[in-house]
């Protein structure tokens, strides 16, 4: 994707072929720099702080994290203390265990000295196998849009209703969600895009930024605008991200995403869930019930972040002081809410017997174990 016009990716590894550069994310939309990750005490940092967000690109640069620890102390008892420290620092979906869990089977039986290099050419290839995934989801995903432009009885836009930030920046390049919307508009689709602002951490704001830069039409709404647009037939597809989905089909993502699955099903408007095979849990099932939702600190909802009319970026509080908050970070969508799921193997319906026969080996194998909080 395109920073003022220059292709980038969220992460890439530096000149020194060691340490790993991202983009600060805690300083978007406001501010575009990059940080230099250099140790494994700096990833963990950075994923602690969310200046790196995003389950796929979390995973990803975790897996560098062990390449920096190795580098140091290449012991198995080093080793499993960097995937510890990486795991805690937000224990979620299945993408940061997967990603860590790909990096120590690559280096765990070979010898000290071949252990480093091990590990950087796996976490390339997570990389890279992340790009391809998001490329397919985005093509399986463009022919949703290409069918209801067809349907369309004017030159009107599809619309498309997003919530949170499932892009390129919570990916490593061409984001999940985003990517049908980022090919349709390269393919010369007439698309047009209604971010929800997603609070309480504003990741819709993420999205705007992102559209932006590459020139797609987009429109900024309130979080409980969704279900007036659909109401009035202003919405064509909902398209969502996940963090994870469970082995019949029930989905956990950032917190309001089933309100607006109920009201997509209440208004007949298609719900898909843009889905990369990572993200799939079949040690799950019913996510109601399974999943654990983080709760994160009261500030993200009592104080809000913004650029004030002199150009600063201050923070203040919209709260009253002594009124208690609830800051639930995630929800859990039923299957049956959902139209479909936009895979990298096709468009597949969200069900236990669906899920199982496209990706047979992660059903049959069930090893990744859940490993607690969810999240974006």
């Amino acid at each position: 994707m395109k920073v003022n016009g220059i292709s980038t990716r969220s992460v890439w590894r530096e000149p020194d072929g060691v340490s790993v550069g991202v983009i600060d994310q805690a300083l978007l939309p406001y501010r575009f720099a990059t940080i230099r990750l250099a140790t494994l005490e700096d990833i963990a940092r950075a994923i602690s702080s969310m200046q790196v967000r995003g389950a796929p690109l979390i995973g990803a640069v975790a897996a560098y994290g062990l390449c920096m620890a190795l580098r140091v102390d290449a012991s198995d008892e080093n080793l499993e203390r960097a995937y510890s420290m990486l795991l805690a620092t937000r224990p979620t979906a299945i993408n940061l265990k997967w990603a860590l869990d790909e990096a120590m089977a690559a280096v765990r039986n070979l010898p000290r000295d071949q252990r480093v290099a091990a590990a950087y050419r796996r976490a390339d290839e997570i990389c890279d196998e992340d790009v391809a995934i998001n490329q397919a989801i985005g093509q399986n995903g463009l022919r949703l849009i290409e069918d209801i432009a067809r349907r369309k009885k004017s030159d009107a836009p599809v619309n498309v209703l997003t919530h949170c930030n499932a892009g390129w920046l919570a990916t490593v390049d061409l984001g999940t969600a985003t990517a049908p919307i980022y090919l349709a508009h390269d393919a010369g689709i007439k698309v047009h895009v209604f971010v929800d602002e997603t609070r309480p951490r504003n990741q819709g704001a993420l999205t705007a930024w992102e559209l932006g830069q590459h020139g797609v039409p987009h429109t900024f709404i309130a979080d409980n605008t969704g279900g007036h647009l659909m109401q009035h037939g202003l919405v064509d597809i909902a398209i969502v991200g996940t963090d994870r989905v469970t082995a019949q089909g029930d989905v956990c993502n950032k917190i309001g995403t089933y309100l607006k699955a109920l009201a997509a099903k209440d208004n007949n408007v298609p719900f898909y869930v843009a889905l990369p095979s990572p993200t799939i849990d079949f040690t799950v099932t019913d996510g109601i019930a399974e999943i654990p939702i983080e709760q994160r600190g009261a500030e993200e909802i009592a104080n809000v972040t913004g650029r004030g009319a002199d150009g600063g970026v201050t923070t203040v509080r919209v709260v009253p002081e002594g009124s208690d908050v609830a800051n639930y970070a995630f929800d859990v969508t039923p299957a049956r809410l959902v139209s479909g799921l936009i895979t990298e193997r096709g468009v597949i319906a969200a069900t236990r017997g669906a899920l199982a026969k496209v990706f047979p080996e992660r059903a049959n194998s069930a090893k990744y174990a859940p490993s607690g909080r969810s999240e974006g």
